[in-house]
């Protein structure tokens, strides 16, 4: 988070701004861009853009689903192609509609409120593959650790059976690797990147309009995950909320989106090979989350805890480096 500027100054003693560690892009600016509020605060929408937003790109998501699961069921002769049994083609049906309704969910606002879509991912600075890259190794870490901790307290609450490699196994592997990213980064576009600013901007003030945007966009990210259970609805919301200050404290989607990649890659992956060479099953009913979840709940809150440190560090080398240069002669 910002660190709080120094008070009761005089302009003539007051220092400049320290400079953005990434500038804005050149031609970035629209119509309903604001560069001088936060991400996640910074469009302009009219009052129903964001019920648009809100509503579009999850029908596109569950009919895509739709579609997809019956052509599966097709190819692979299932007399029930919309069971929660997870099969490499049902896998990969479900990481292309979540990514293509990502696509969507950007797409929209950038319509509707006349917003280049990458100010939608990054803003004002420009998007960092860089900053992906770092954060998407210190989340494969916390994740991991996240998991260690699962299975030595709790080894029965993800559902595992026993490790077992098969066929199946390999496929389910590589789907996850080669897709689940898309699936992840299409969420973080679609809830992070749109629901987020759009509802945002039913807010003036800067402060409640990011609560508001946090608000809306984390519930609907549990709703669309479709859980009745109270702790899955609990923990999901939480995603919601810790991806949703990653984005607000770094400026950019990079932060989430590493943190949902690392996450999903590495569970589906370990839910893979504790399923003793054959599907798993993803239960979301009632009764089906536990006290479990507050270990994964405590990885989510390291994970801001890492982006708001190491965007602290970020803004504290760029003011360090901007005073050097106005100190030479």
């Amino acid at each position: 988070m910002p660190a709080p500027g120094p008070d009761h100054q005089s302009p003539a003693t007051r220092p400049s701004s320290p400079p953005q560690a990434a500038g804005p892009v050149p031609g970035r600016r629209g119509a309903g861009v604001d560069e001088s509020r936060p991400f996640g605060a910074h469009i302009r929408m009219s009052w129903w853009g964001p019920l648009v937003v809100l509503v579009v790109p999850p029908v596109v998501m569950v009919l895509l689903q739709v579609l997809f699961f019956q052509v599966v069921g097709v190819i692979e002769g299932s007399g029930d192609p919309m069971s929660a049994t997870f099969t490499p083609l049902k896998l990969l049906a479900v990481n292309l509609s979540v990514g293509i309704a990502g696509v969507v969910a950007i797409l929209l606002p950038a319509r509707l409120a006349k917003v280049p879509w990458r100010g939608l991912i990054s803003s004002p600075r420009a998007f960092d593959g860089r900053r992906l890259a770092r954060y998407l190794l210190g989340a494969a870490l916390l994740v991991s650790a996240g998991i260690g901790v699962v299975a030595l307290v709790a080894p029965e609450s993800p559902g595992w059976v026993a490790f077992g490699v098969s066929g199946t196994t390999i496929l389910m592997l590589v789907v996850t690797v080669l897709t689940t990213p898309l699936q992840s980064v299409g969420e973080e576009l679609m809830f992070r990147g749109a629901v987020l600013p759009a509802a945002a901007s039913w807010v003036r003030a800067v402060r409640p309009a990011l609560a508001v945007g946090l608000v809306v966009s984390s519930l609907a990210f549990a709703v669309v995950h479709g859980s009745g259970d109270p702790w899955l609805f609990g923990y999901y919301t939480l995603i919601g909320v810790a991806t949703g200050l990653m984005a607000i404290i770094s400026r950019g989607i990079e932060a989430p989106a590493a943190f949902h990649i690392a996450n999903n890659v590495l569970f589906s992956s370990v839910n893979t090979l504790m399923a003793d060479g054959g599907s798993y099953v993803i239960d979301r009913s009632t009764d089906t989350g536990d006290a479990a979840l507050l270990i994964l709940a405590a990885v989510n809150v390291a994970m801001v805890a890492l982006v708001w440190a190491r965007e602290r560090r970020t803004r504290m080398a760029a003011w360090n480096e901007h005073r050097t240069t106005r100190q030479d002669p």
